[in-house]
């Protein structure tokens, strides 16, 4: 179904924001990219760096690092970072108050990929991709005040990536990269997980990140082909946009909107990418 869809938006509508091959800090492979309260754009590297982007004047700030590789970003109310790390296997927190990065939670998880704060409930979510060969556990769920955790959602999922809290706070949506999917797990009144239910098929053929705009439409990124899926209202899976060279988007993981702007990580280069949508 995918692959014989046609893209919404022209390439024209896509833009390298930054090109940090060169520059000092390097913008190293990027794969998780977050967006602040003030509307600073954050991406992590393969060597760990936290970087921070103005997308009105883009010039790479070293924020941090976690000596490792860095995956997904989330911010809390506070601004502080949360970084999963690849390297250690672990969720790294950047303190906004004091701009130390420190080891925040690493109770279990074998690959945390993705973080998503539930502010209101006081939990960081965290997917881990277990491995490239078989399907595994599945969400890990850890205190924001501690760092205390473990195991929440312990049924298998197929390489849990990217994840975002539905809007309404009422579960989690994950993408199952290899199974090609995304998945909704419901948030019980009690904090615990209900049974997962797929949401979105045929994401053709890698999907990796998901994003949510102020009218609920869910945009998925994908690692291999180098495009963005877009799920709305109407349940209808639509192809937003299509790098076939793979340079403007060069296989994009994360993806977060500022408003009418969405910019994407490019792990397969070394930039950061700005779609007007």
């Amino acid at each position: 179904m995918g692959e014989t869809m046609e893209p919404l938006l022209s390439m024209g509508r896509a833009k390298v924001l930054v090109d940090g091959i060169f520059t000092e800090p390097r913008i190293a492979h990027p794969e998780g990219l977050a967006i602040d309260s003030d509307g600073k754009i954050w991406c992590g590297t393969e060597t760990g760096d936290l970087i921070r982007v103005d997308p009105d004047n883009p010039e790479p700030e070293l924020m941090g690092s976690t000596d490792g590789f860095s995956l997904g970003l989330a911010f809390d109310a506070a601004d502080n970072c949360f970084v999963c790390d690849l390297k250690h296997a672990a969720i790294f927190r950047r303190e906004m108050s004091t701009g130390r990065t420190e080891k925040f939670a690493s109770s279990g998880i074998l690959v945390p990929n993705y973080p998503v704060v539930d502010e209101a409930r006081g939990w960081l979510y965290v997917s881990d991709s277990h491995g490239l060969e078989q399907a595994g556990p599945g969400i890990y769920r850890y205190a924001l005040a501690t760092g205390e955790g473990g195991l929440w959602y312990d049924k298998p999922m197929v390489f849990a990536n990217g994840m975002a809290l539905a809007p309404d706070g009422g579960g989690l949506y994950v993408v199952e990269s290899f199974a090609q999917r995304v998945s909704y797990v419901p948030i019980r009144p009690d904090g615990s997980p209900g049974e997962a239910s797929v949401v979105v098929e045929d994401v053709q053929r890698v999907p990796d990140g998901l994003a949510f705009a102020h009218d609920g439409t869910m945009y998925i990124s994908c690692y291999e082909p180098s495009r963005i899926y877009r799920f709305g209202a109407d349940k209808k899976l639509e192809l937003l946009i299509d790098d076939p060279q793979a340079t403007t988007l060069a296989h994009p993981t994360n993806i977060a909107l500022l408003g009418n702007r969405m910019f994407t990580a490019n792990l397969g280069r070394w930039h950061i990418t700005e779609i007007a949508l």
